[in-house]
């Protein structure tokens, strides 16, 4: 399966693009199954309007998440156990459609949408969606360590009707169809800080009640940032490493070190280890300081920030912020 995109030197490098015009009408509900895989997970797509079917699926990066842009027939979508065990990632999933109602079903849950609605699934768990009338959504994909850090039960709101139409459920609606491709390529603020706008206004939305140009990257500051960010981005990720992120970043190991060991603008010199103790740390912060983290242990929030061993936790809770993780928690009382 490839890319219906044209050339890297006549199409936007971060968007990357599939149609079925690509294709002749009898091979397109085909291609697009193809495209689906390629572009999301595995899933199978069957449609009622198979003989004139089309659809198109245009996605780009925008810091942790993927903004994704479907258009296209009716069609129906399934992610099943088959395509699960064969998955070697999961995400969870953002999905929000203005112009016609549509159905999201997880496991043994039913969300009828209306337009403007929107709805969480998980891919480690089956779902279908039946798009009736057209397949024209946004769907944002999340990872799943960045969810649960902003949702301490995410697994018990997916699938459940986000009303488009009133409180935090509006707004975010509202913020989710103001991204596009378009907007992740050429974010209007720090992709970071986008993402962090829809993570409060995910929790805000399902809680209980209810453009900056690309940073230069040969420029030493700005390479400084994409490190700094990628450990953000990467912190959940239990025995992350300064090879793992280098890799990640298309840049050797020691320029990493070097960069770090620099001074940027209001920022003192630093190292990987300290410079991801921090992340976790201010995320076990934001959670402990979270009545709705409660449910969760301390091991599990430790978990959460990619630390595997409690007592590390412990250690590290008392050196960045001054206390025991069960000491913070009793001190917002």
């Amino acid at each position: 399966m490839t890319s219906a995109a044209t050339p890297a030197a006549a199409a936007p490098a971060a968007i990357h693009t599939w149609s079925t015009d690509a294709v002749p009408p009898p091979q397109r509900l085909d291609y697009w199954i193809g495209a689906v895989c390629e572009g999301f997970l595995e899933m199978d797509v069957t449609s009622p309007q198979a003989g004139g079917f089309g659809a198109s699926l245009e996605s780009a990066p925008l810091g942790p998440l993927h903004v994704n842009r479907v258009r296209g027939s009716a069609q129906d979508v399934y992610r099943t156990r088959r395509a699960i065990a064969h998955s070697r990632q999961n995400y969870y999933y953002l999905l929000c459609k203005a112009d016609s109602p549509w159905v999201a079903v997880q496991e043994e849950r039913s969300a009828r949408l209306l337009p403007g609605d929107a709805v969480l699934v998980d891919s480690r768990r089956c779902y279908a969606f039946h798009l009736q009338q057209s397949a024209d959504t946004v769907s944002i994909e999340l990872p799943t360590a960045w969810v649960e850090s902003w949702l301490p039960d995410a697994g018990d709101r997916v699938a459940r009707r986000i009303d488009g139409h009133s409180g935090w459920g509006a707004a975010l609606s509202g913020f989710a169809r103001a991204l596009s491709p378009e907007v992740a390529l050429r974010p209007p603020l720090p992709a970071a800080l986008l993402a962090d706008q829809l993570g409060g206004l995910l929790a805000l939305a399902l809680g209980p009640a209810g453009g900056v140009a690309a940073p230069d990257p040969c420029g030493r500051a700005a390479l400084r940032q994409r490190v700094l960010d990628a450990t953000r981005e990467r912190h959940a990720e239990p025995g992350l490493t300064a090879a793992a992120v280098a890799q990640g970043l298309g840049i050797s190991e020691r320029s990493l070190h070097r960069c770090l060991a620099q001074a940027g603008e209001g920022e003192g010199a630093t190292t990987f280890a300290n410079a991801l103790a921090a992340c976790r740390m201010q995320v076990a912060q934001r959670m402990l300081a979270d009545a709705r983290f409660d449910r969760l242990s301390v091991a599990q929030i430790g978990l959460r920030v990619g630390l595997a061993d409690a007592s590390h936790f412990v250690r590290l809770c008392r050196r960045h912020l001054g206390g025991t993780p069960g000491a913070l928690r009793q001190s917002r009382n």
